[in-house]
């Protein structure tokens, strides 16, 4: 699979308000636009943006799909909205090419994986754009393909590869969704990871699970999988030093007992929250629901547990007859739902925010999925339709994005097409399975 394209833009990392050298070249002269804005509230906002987001929209009309995930930040999504865009968790945005083939110009303002994900199932006619590729996720830059690879050839020497079953979570890259496709495994979500694993208990053969460790212990919980029958391979560069065969008798008996094995990287976000937190707001008579990227110990005492898509249903429509709800959760996404809840008397509170304690208050969220502002998202379509291809911003299968230093690597045409035939295999593997009666 060789390198065919490498692009490496003036461009490092951002936050929420970005210098000017912080956005590709060609990208400056919005953000200079944006940054002269006397006030950047969404109102301003959207009429400095209209006339550009308008121009694309006549000029692509039908063709033209604008897609945001809920960790977005509020403007991003209020935008998204007002423009006719769509937002959805990770799920619902790798359906989009699938479910929209009339689509050809897809831009995209959340993480890489998730832009890649729409990539793999897209049509040959079909082009997805990522507003800022830098937005990626410390889950997947923690289980990158060198990382997760030796877990893969390792496993398969001791075990043999018939006898492992690997599933990998939808945040991961292309090439880990590849590797697990082709070992007939699937991708799952924190909408149907539950549903995934069923089917692969079924087959009666160890699960090699990529990433994250906390969602792989609280499936494991709701599955009966006892902790005994639970062990570990380290993320991150430990991952690739890590040697099954020179660990310890006592380290080799547990991964030869191990029913599932757990990449262990995590979600910095999630990974923040503790019981205490969920106990405080239960005694303030307040629902507790959480993501089952959380701790398995704060999954437990909570009232409720779900995906993003499940949290936004769950308190929006005060599923638990309470009106006062603590979520545990990316920060953006709680504000957006405590400001689209306040019209109907219901209390959103993010489970960190507790009144006179130490607890760190999450008010960033997400802040890789923060690099997608608004002047990154204006300067994709404004670019895209005066025909200035912004090819940093293009995605394709099986691309690699160092998040720190601002380059691409891609893939030639063979080393794609593997990519696309493998990851499509997994990743319609899950589609068949959580669609299933």
């Amino acid at each position: 699979m060789a390198i065919q394209q490498r692009f490496k833009p003036d461009l490092q990392v951002c936050q929420d308000d970005y210098p000017l050298d912080w956005y590709q070249q060609e990208f400056q002269v919005y953000a200079e636009e944006y940054q002269a804005l006397p006030d950047r509230d969404p109102a301003m906002i959207l009429l400095w943006m209209q006339p550009y987001v308008e121009a694309a929209i006549n000029h692509f009309g039908d063709s033209l799909l604008l897609l945001a995930h809920y960790y977005m930040g509020g403007e991003i999504v209020k935008i998204m909205k007002y423009f006719g865009g769509t937002i959805g968790d990770s799920y619902q945005l790798a359906l989009m090419a699938v479910e929209h083939p009339e689509k050809k110009i897809i831009v995209e303002s959340a993480v890489h994986f998730m832009a890649e994900s729409i990539s793999l199932l897209a049509e040959e006619d079909q082009a997805v754009y990522i507003t800022n590729p830098k937005s990626g996720c410390t889950m997947e830059m923690l289980a990158k393909d060198f990382m997760v690879k030796p877990a893969f050839e390792q496993l398969n020497a001791r075990y043999d590869e018939k006898n492992i079953v690997p599933v990998c979570y939808m945040n991961t890259s292309g090439r880990i969704k590849a590797m697990t496709g082709a070992q007939g495994g699937a991708v799952c979500t924190s909408s149907n990871v539950k549903k995934i694993f069923q089917w692969a208990l079924k087959q009666n053969k160890k699960i090699l699970f990529i990433p994250d460790r906390h969602m792989g212990e609280n499936v494991a919980m709701w599955l009966g999988i006892p902790p005994e029958k639970i062990t570990y391979w380290p993320a991150g560069q430990a991952a690739v030093n890590f040697k099954l065969s020179e660990q310890a008798p006592d380290v080799l008996a547990r991964f030869d007992q191990a029913q599932l094995i757990l990449f262990a990287s995590e979600c910095g976000v999630h990974s923040y929250y503790q019981t205490d937190m969920v106990q405080y707001w239960q005694q303030q008579g307040y629902y507790v629901a959480v993501h089952p990227e959380c701790r398995r110990e704060v999954v437990a005492c909570a009232d409720g547990h779900g995906s993003t898509a499940f949290l936004w249903d769950m308190v929006s429509h005060d599923r638990a007859k309470t009106a006062k709800y603590a979520v545990g959760t990316e920060n953006h996404m709680v504000k957006n739902l405590r400001e689209h809840c306040a019209a109907k008397n219901i209390q959103v509170v993010n489970l960190s925010e507790i009144p006179n304690n130490n607890f760190k208050k999450r008010g960033c969220g997400c802040a890789t999925m923060s690099r997608n502002d608004p002047p990154h998202l204006v300067a994709v379509l404004d670019l895209l339709r005066k025909g200035k291809v912004p090819e940093f911003n293009l995605v394709k299968p099986g691309d690699v994005v160092n998040e720190f230093v601002g380059t691409r690597e891609r893939l030639d045409a063979a080393g794609q097409r593997w990519i696309i035939d493998n990851a499509r295999r997994a990743l319609q593997q899950m589609i068949s399975i959580t669609e299933s009666k």
